[in-house]
Protein backbone atom coordinates (compact mmCIF):
# COMPACT_ATOMS: atom_id res chain seq x y z
CA UNK A 1 0.00 0.00 0.00
CA UNK A 2 2.50 2.58 1.15
CA UNK A 3 6.46 1.97 0.15
CA UNK A 4 8.94 4.48 1.59
CA UNK A 5 12.41 3.95 -0.27
CA UNK A 6 16.13 5.86 0.87
CA UNK A 7 13.82 8.56 1.84
CA UNK A 8 15.23 12.12 3.12
CA UNK A 9 14.91 15.28 4.48
CA UNK A 10 17.44 17.86 5.02
CA UNK A 11 16.85 21.19 6.60
CA UNK A 12 20.53 22.92 5.42
CA UNK A 13 22.14 20.84 7.68
CA UNK A 14 20.15 19.57 9.64
CA UNK A 15 18.83 15.88 8.43
CA UNK A 16 15.35 15.60 9.80
CA UNK A 17 14.50 12.21 7.99
CA UNK A 18 17.86 9.93 6.90
CA UNK A 19 17.09 7.85 4.43
CA UNK A 20 14.47 5.64 5.39
CA UNK A 21 13.33 2.39 4.03
CA UNK A 22 9.44 1.10 5.01
CA UNK A 23 6.54 -0.75 3.69
CA UNK A 24 2.95 -0.35 5.12
CA UNK A 25 0.58 -2.87 3.79
CA UNK A 26 -2.85 -2.19 3.48
CA UNK A 27 -5.28 -2.43 6.21
CA UNK A 28 -2.32 -1.97 8.94
CA UNK A 29 -2.80 0.33 11.61
CA UNK A 30 1.03 1.42 11.98
CA UNK A 31 2.16 3.61 14.85
CA UNK A 32 5.40 5.79 14.67
CA UNK A 33 6.83 6.77 17.89
CA UNK A 34 10.02 8.96 18.99
CA UNK A 35 10.93 12.03 21.03
CA UNK A 36 10.63 15.67 19.82
CA UNK A 37 12.50 16.41 16.55
CA UNK A 38 12.66 12.58 15.68
CA UNK A 39 11.29 13.34 12.14
CA UNK A 40 7.82 12.16 12.91
CA UNK A 41 6.23 14.83 11.67
CA UNK A 42 8.27 15.70 8.84
CA UNK A 43 7.24 11.82 7.81
CA UNK A 44 3.43 12.70 7.61
CA UNK A 45 4.18 15.80 5.93
CA UNK A 46 5.75 14.43 3.25
CA UNK A 47 3.76 11.19 2.88
CA UNK A 48 0.65 14.29 2.70
CA UNK A 49 2.40 16.10 0.37
CA UNK A 50 2.34 19.21 2.25
CA UNK A 51 6.55 18.79 2.25
CA UNK A 52 8.88 17.84 -0.63
CA UNK A 53 11.73 14.85 -0.15
CA UNK A 54 15.20 15.97 -0.19
CA UNK A 55 15.69 12.86 -2.02
CA UNK A 56 14.35 8.99 -1.83
CA UNK A 57 10.74 7.86 -3.52
CA UNK A 58 7.31 7.25 -1.75
CA UNK A 59 4.69 5.53 -3.37
CA UNK A 60 0.58 4.72 -2.54
CA UNK A 61 -1.69 2.39 -3.93
CA UNK A 62 0.83 1.86 -6.33
CA UNK A 63 1.32 5.79 -7.47
CA UNK A 64 4.55 7.39 -6.91
CA UNK A 65 4.03 10.66 -5.08
CA UNK A 66 6.47 12.97 -7.14
CA UNK A 67 4.63 11.99 -10.58
CA UNK A 68 0.94 12.72 -9.50
CA UNK A 69 0.31 14.19 -6.61
CA UNK A 70 -3.40 14.83 -7.38
CA UNK A 71 -3.96 11.15 -7.35
CA UNK A 72 -2.06 10.81 -4.30
CA UNK A 73 -4.34 13.41 -2.51
CA UNK A 74 -7.47 11.71 -3.44
CA UNK A 75 -5.94 8.32 -1.54
CA UNK A 76 -5.16 10.63 1.86
CA UNK A 77 -6.71 12.05 5.01
CA UNK A 78 -4.69 14.06 7.07
CA UNK A 79 -5.29 14.83 10.84
CA UNK A 80 -2.48 16.66 11.30
CA UNK A 81 -1.63 17.72 15.08
CA UNK A 82 -2.69 21.61 15.28
CA UNK A 83 -6.37 22.49 14.76
CA UNK A 84 -6.93 23.88 11.28
CA UNK A 85 -11.02 24.16 11.57
CA UNK A 86 -12.64 27.36 10.46
CA UNK A 87 -13.62 28.50 14.04
CA UNK A 88 -16.40 30.70 12.81
CA UNK A 89 -18.38 28.15 10.60
CA UNK A 90 -20.68 25.71 12.04
CA UNK A 91 -19.61 21.52 11.79
CA UNK A 92 -21.29 21.41 8.72
CA UNK A 93 -20.09 24.35 6.90
CA UNK A 94 -16.46 23.27 7.58
CA UNK A 95 -17.25 19.67 5.69
CA UNK A 96 -18.67 21.90 3.07
CA UNK A 97 -15.50 23.59 2.44
CA UNK A 98 -13.47 20.58 1.99
CA UNK A 99 -15.85 18.86 -0.46
CA UNK A 100 -15.56 22.26 -2.37
CA UNK A 101 -11.87 22.22 -2.08
CA UNK A 102 -11.69 18.77 -3.29
CA UNK A 103 -14.10 19.53 -5.95
CA UNK A 104 -16.87 16.66 -4.51
CA UNK A 105 -20.16 16.10 -6.21
CA UNK A 106 -22.18 17.72 -4.20
CA UNK A 107 -25.15 15.09 -3.78
CA UNK A 108 -22.49 12.29 -3.24
CA UNK A 109 -20.61 14.75 -0.40
CA UNK A 110 -24.16 15.94 1.06
CA UNK A 111 -24.98 12.11 1.91
CA UNK A 112 -21.10 11.27 3.03
CA UNK A 113 -21.42 14.37 5.28
CA UNK A 114 -24.53 13.29 6.97
CA UNK A 115 -23.66 9.52 7.62
CA UNK A 116 -19.93 11.11 8.82
CA UNK A 117 -22.02 13.47 11.29
CA UNK A 118 -23.47 10.43 12.57
CA UNK A 119 -20.84 8.20 12.89
CA UNK A 120 -18.96 10.77 15.48
CA UNK A 121 -22.27 11.62 16.86
CA UNK A 122 -22.13 15.36 15.91
CA UNK A 123 -25.02 15.45 13.82
CA UNK A 124 -27.31 17.19 16.52
CA UNK A 125 -24.18 19.72 16.56
CA UNK A 126 -23.47 20.31 12.68
CA UNK A 127 -25.06 23.64 12.84
CA UNK A 128 -23.63 24.91 15.71
CA UNK A 129 -20.58 27.10 15.34
CA UNK A 130 -16.94 25.44 16.17
CA UNK A 131 -15.57 27.58 18.15
CA UNK A 132 -18.35 26.18 20.69
CA UNK A 133 -16.63 22.75 20.30
CA UNK A 134 -15.10 20.82 22.98
CA UNK A 135 -11.54 19.34 21.90
CA UNK A 136 -12.82 15.90 21.35
CA UNK A 137 -15.65 17.17 19.39
CA UNK A 138 -13.14 19.29 17.27
CA UNK A 139 -10.92 16.43 16.89
CA UNK A 140 -13.89 14.09 15.93
CA UNK A 141 -14.53 16.68 13.64
CA UNK A 142 -11.02 17.14 12.17
CA UNK A 143 -11.39 13.42 11.77
CA UNK A 144 -14.80 13.65 9.68
CA UNK A 145 -13.42 16.29 7.49
CA UNK A 146 -10.44 13.58 6.58
CA UNK A 147 -12.65 10.90 5.48
CA UNK A 148 -14.89 13.21 3.52
CA UNK A 149 -13.60 12.20 0.40
CA UNK A 150 -13.17 8.65 1.14
CA UNK A 151 -9.13 7.88 0.97
CA UNK A 152 -7.83 4.70 1.38
CA UNK A 153 -5.06 6.03 4.21
CA UNK A 154 -5.55 7.60 7.00
CA UNK A 155 -2.08 9.96 7.95
CA UNK A 156 -2.78 11.15 12.02
CA UNK A 157 -0.31 13.16 13.85
CA UNK A 158 -0.75 13.56 17.24
CA UNK A 159 -4.27 13.29 17.09
CA UNK A 160 -5.21 12.65 20.31
CA UNK A 161 -2.79 15.64 21.92
CA UNK A 162 -4.35 17.90 24.81
CA UNK A 163 -7.04 15.28 25.40
CA UNK A 164 -8.01 14.21 28.68
CA UNK A 165 -8.21 10.56 29.32
CA UNK A 166 -11.92 9.84 28.96
CA UNK A 167 -12.01 11.61 25.69
CA UNK A 168 -9.14 10.16 24.32
CA UNK A 169 -10.46 6.69 25.03
CA UNK A 170 -13.39 7.63 23.12
CA UNK A 171 -11.27 8.71 19.92
CA UNK A 172 -9.52 5.35 20.05
CA UNK A 173 -12.64 3.68 19.36
CA UNK A 174 -12.96 5.70 16.63
CA UNK A 175 -9.99 5.31 15.46
CA UNK A 176 -10.18 1.43 15.78
CA UNK A 177 -13.50 1.25 13.70
CA UNK A 178 -11.99 2.63 11.10
CA UNK A 179 -9.26 0.58 11.00
CA UNK A 180 -11.81 -2.50 11.43
CA UNK A 181 -13.55 -1.03 8.21
CA UNK A 182 -10.64 -2.03 6.29
CA UNK A 183 -8.53 2.08 6.33
CA UNK A 184 -4.99 1.75 6.55
CA UNK A 185 -4.11 4.01 9.28
CA UNK A 186 -0.91 5.68 10.46
CA UNK A 187 -0.95 7.27 13.93
CA UNK A 188 2.22 9.46 15.24
CA UNK A 189 1.69 9.72 19.04
CA UNK A 190 3.39 10.43 22.13
CA UNK A 191 1.07 8.32 24.35
CA UNK A 192 2.76 4.66 25.03
CA UNK A 193 -0.10 2.90 25.73
CA UNK A 194 -2.03 4.69 22.56
CA UNK A 195 0.41 2.72 20.56
CA UNK A 196 -0.18 -0.75 22.35
CA UNK A 197 -3.99 -0.33 22.28
CA UNK A 198 -3.90 0.79 18.37
CA UNK A 199 -1.34 -0.53 16.46
CA UNK A 200 -0.26 -3.71 14.67
CA UNK A 201 3.07 -2.25 13.90
CA UNK A 202 4.91 0.38 15.69
CA UNK A 203 8.00 2.04 14.43
CA UNK A 204 10.59 3.68 16.71
CA UNK A 205 11.92 6.54 15.20
CA UNK A 206 14.93 8.45 16.38
CA UNK A 207 17.41 10.94 14.61
CA UNK A 208 15.24 10.61 11.88
CA UNK A 209 15.95 6.52 11.16
CA UNK A 210 13.10 4.50 12.46
CA UNK A 211 15.79 2.30 14.81
CA UNK A 212 12.94 -0.67 16.12
CA UNK A 213 9.77 -2.18 14.10
CA UNK A 214 7.83 -4.40 15.06
CA UNK A 215 4.68 -5.43 16.84
CA UNK A 216 4.07 -4.17 20.44
CA UNK A 217 4.16 -7.25 22.26
CA UNK A 218 7.43 -8.58 20.70
CA UNK A 219 9.23 -4.93 21.35
CA UNK A 220 7.84 -5.30 24.93
CA UNK A 221 9.47 -8.22 25.43
CA UNK A 222 12.45 -7.68 23.07
CA UNK A 223 14.66 -6.92 26.75
CA UNK A 224 12.43 -8.57 28.82
CA UNK A 225 8.85 -9.13 30.07
CA UNK A 226 9.91 -7.85 33.61
CA UNK A 227 11.55 -4.71 34.70
CA UNK A 228 13.13 -4.04 38.31
CA UNK A 229 13.79 -0.44 38.73
CA UNK A 230 16.51 0.61 41.52
CA UNK A 231 17.00 4.45 42.12
CA UNK A 232 21.11 4.66 42.91
CA UNK A 233 23.30 7.80 42.75
CA UNK A 234 19.90 10.11 41.81
CA UNK A 235 18.99 8.24 38.79
CA UNK A 236 16.75 5.21 38.32
CA UNK A 237 18.03 2.87 36.72
CA UNK A 238 16.23 -0.45 34.43
CA UNK A 239 17.49 -4.13 34.52
CA UNK A 240 15.36 -6.34 32.18
CA UNK A 241 14.64 -10.28 33.31
CA UNK A 242 12.32 -13.06 31.52
CA UNK A 243 10.70 -13.84 34.64
CA UNK A 244 9.07 -12.28 37.46
CA UNK A 245 11.64 -14.66 39.51
CA UNK A 246 14.82 -13.87 38.11
CA UNK A 247 13.94 -10.08 38.65
CA UNK A 248 12.92 -10.67 42.29
CA UNK A 249 17.14 -12.76 43.46
CA UNK A 250 18.30 -9.33 41.63
CA UNK A 251 16.30 -6.88 43.77
CA UNK A 252 17.45 -8.89 46.81
CA UNK A 253 20.99 -7.49 46.21
CA UNK A 254 19.63 -3.88 46.65
CA UNK A 255 18.74 -2.02 49.89
CA UNK A 256 16.19 0.56 49.98
CA UNK A 257 13.13 0.98 48.09
CA UNK A 258 13.05 -1.13 44.19
CA UNK A 259 10.20 -1.87 42.39
CA UNK A 260 9.12 -4.83 40.24
CA UNK A 261 6.98 -4.28 37.08
CA UNK A 262 5.83 -5.66 33.73
CA UNK A 263 8.03 -4.26 30.83
CA UNK A 264 6.71 -1.17 28.44
CA UNK A 265 7.04 0.10 25.11
CA UNK A 266 8.80 3.17 26.40
CA UNK A 267 11.21 1.16 28.38
CA UNK A 268 11.83 -0.30 25.37
CA UNK A 269 12.40 2.72 23.86
CA UNK A 270 14.55 4.19 26.17
CA UNK A 271 17.45 0.88 25.94
CA UNK A 272 17.25 1.54 22.02
CA UNK A 273 17.79 5.28 22.30
CA UNK A 274 18.55 6.36 25.91
CA UNK A 275 15.53 9.23 25.59
CA UNK A 276 12.17 8.61 26.50
CA UNK A 277 9.11 9.22 23.47
CA UNK A 278 8.49 13.05 24.60
CA UNK A 279 11.83 14.26 25.31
Amino acid sequence: MIEIEDLTKRYGKTVAVDHLNLSIPKGEFFGLLGPNGAGKTTLVRMLSTLTEPTSGRISIGGVQLDRNKIEVKSKIGVVPQHMNLEWELTALQNLQLHAKLFGLEKALSNVMMEELLHYINLYERKNDLVKTFSGGMKRKLMIARALLHQPDVLLMDEPTVGLDATVRRKLWDLMKGLNKDGMTVILTTHYIEEAEVLCSRVGFMNQGKIVELDSPKNLVEKFGSFVLETFVDGETKLQFFKDRESALAKAAEFEGSVNIRLSNLEDTFLMLTNRKVGD
